[in-house]
């Protein structure tokens, strides 16, 4: 089991910060590693991501769980390695917010013997929620 979790607190209201996540269009803003996106339903997204050695793989994923302005669930529905990810937000003081993301993936068949390097990656993502911050706050 691979697991990943980081949290942040955004000097924005929580209705903003939410609605930026909902609109999975923005990625590109504050996660480096998405290379393309699109929306191909209310609740699809069709998303290319940079590899290893710079490789594109896809990186679909499906809103799972939609609860404004507190909760948001998707799961990765393409690529090699297909997480279920989370967005806890809650408010933490008068227009601040504090957000949880999370990705959980249980690897399947060749992919348990790369649960360290899977896991490292997942890290990476959860960790950028920084980059996101300093968007939201400028």
């Amino acid at each position: 089991m691979a697991y990943a979790e980081n949290t942040v607190t955004i000097n924005r209201p929580i209705n903003e910060v939410f609605g930026y996540l909902a609109d999975g269009t923005n990625n590109p803003r504050w996660r480096d590693g998405v290379l393309e996106i699109e929306r191909t339903s209310p609740t699809e997204y069709r998303q290319v991501l940079k590899g290893p050695g710079g490789r594109r793989i896809a990186g679909d994923y499906r809103i799972t769980r939609d609860e404004p302005p507190h909760l948001l669930e998707f799961a990765v529905t393409a690529g090699p390695a297909r997480p279920t990810g989370r967005f806890a937000l809650a408010e933490d003081g008068p227009g601040s917010t504090r957000v949880t993301f999370s990705l959980d993936l249980a690897p399947k068949g060749l992919m348990r013997l790369m649960n360290g390097m899977v896991e490292k990656t997942m890290k990476a993502e959860v960790g950028q929620l920084s980059r996101l911050k300093q968007v939201l706050e400028q």
